[in-house]
């Protein structure tokens, strides 16, 4: 299938306001999507279906799924570049609203730190909304633009008419399996990029703690963990501390919902301990996260795996197993297109060494993720 006619397709199935997703994973030219030939919404309970997995931040509600069914997934190699004809997307910011936010969002953030030192929490992950105005809302041109701009990010559109219109660059892995073996990462500390390595005493904390919680809740349900050094990862103009864990599942314990459960959400994106800090989270936060901080992803594709890594050795390629394989991602750098706004989500993790005024200043730098493509 070439590019044009893939994208032919898709906004065919867009302007018939039907549910799709269309997404590129991290370092891949692939873009696939899903599409769902009615308006239904279904959910998933248990994650044993097959298809997209679109989860929210709270746990409690339910995470939607577009099915893999009857043919329903098309997918490119590659995008052609002369086919990102997006144009220029208008928007505006606005000035009044922008200073409000960062009024409550200094008081939210000095009430949390206040919280800390006081022993409540350890990490509380706040967060903030930021509404800019939008002279058109095409979904698909917002994608391309995405698509260009961030390479090695889960790059995504997702369209259900009851649910609304996301968009995201995330650069977190949540979890990937594949057949029994399993992979996530710790992914925490937020500076820009500049001259300079050092990493301050309060990103290297907060990038521990997120690491030993998910150490914690992983260590009953496989074996043979193995934990990477810390490292510096780029996302965008960011640069974060990254550390891969990985094993191998125990079948009689690691049923998916079990380990969503204890991962979901992680200290990355609500903090320690878990329920308290969420339930600080949806009292103070003044607004509903939905799925921003949820998850979402491929949910137990099958995929064919050889024995042998050689193409041309056909005796021992015919010996391939089908085997289930889950992509998921934490919903980071996102937005949702309501009416006429596209409201950007972004938020940072406090500790005991956080402070108020380069908190904000670092949801500044990370809300520039999705407004770049806006402008």
């Amino acid at each position: 299938m070439t590019s044009k006619l893939f994208l032919e397709i898709l906004n065919a199935h867009y302007e018939k306001e039907f549910p799709f997703v269309v997404y590129s994973k991290p370092n891949e030219l692939k873009v696939k999507a899903l599409l769902q030939d009615d308006k239904e919404l279904h959910y998933t309970e248990n994650f044993e279906e097959q298809g997209f997995v679109f989860a929210p931040f709270d746990i409690r509600k339910k995470a939607i799924i577009i099915p893999v069914k009857n043919d329903n997934l098309i997918e490119v190699e590659s995008i052609s570049h002369q086919d990102f004809n997006y144009g220029n997307i208008e928007s505006d910011t606005n000035t009044v609203d922008f200073k409000q936010k960062k009024k409550a969002y200094l008081e939210l953030a000095k009430k949390t730190i206040s919280k800390i030192k006081e022993g409540t929490f350890k990490k509380v992950v706040i967060s903030r909304e930021e509404r800019i105005t939008l002279k058109e809302k095409n979904g698909i041109k917002l994608f391309l633009k995405l698509l260009e701009t961030y390479k090695n990010a889960l790059v995504y559109c997702f369209y259900h008419p009851k649910v609304g219109l996301w968009l995201g660059a995330t650069p977190e892995t949540f979890l990937g399996i594949e057949g029994t073996r399993f992979k996530t990462m710790s992914l925490a500390g937020t500076r820009k990029k500049t001259n300079s390595e050092t990493w301050q005493k309060k990103e290297l904390e907060e990038q521990q703690l997120v690491t030993s919680f998910i150490t914690d809740a992983i260590s009953p349900l496989m074996s043979n963990i193995k934990i990477s050094e810390v490292e510096t990862t780029q996302a965008g103009d960011l640069l974060h501390l990254r550390t891969t864990l990985s094993g191998v599942l125990n079948f009689e314990q690691s049923h998916l919902k079990i380990l969503l459960s204890k991962l979901h959400p992680t200290p990355a994106v609500c903090g320690l301990p878990k329920e308290h800090s969420k339930a600080f989270i949806l009292e103070n936060e003044g607004y509903n996260r939905e799925y921003y901080t949820g998850f979402l992803g491929e949910l137990n594709f099958k995929e064919s795996k050889s024995r042998n890594s050689n193409r041309r050795n056909v005796e021992n390629n015919a010996y391939s197993s089908i085997k289930n394989t889950s992509n998921l991602y934490v919903n980071l750098r996102c937005m949702q297109i309501k009416d006429n706004e596209a409201i950007v989500y972004v938020g940072g993790g406090i500790t005991k060494d956080s402070n108020a005024e380069k908190e904000w200043e670092e949801t500044v730098n990370k809300s520039q993720t999705m407004k770049k493509v806006l402008y």
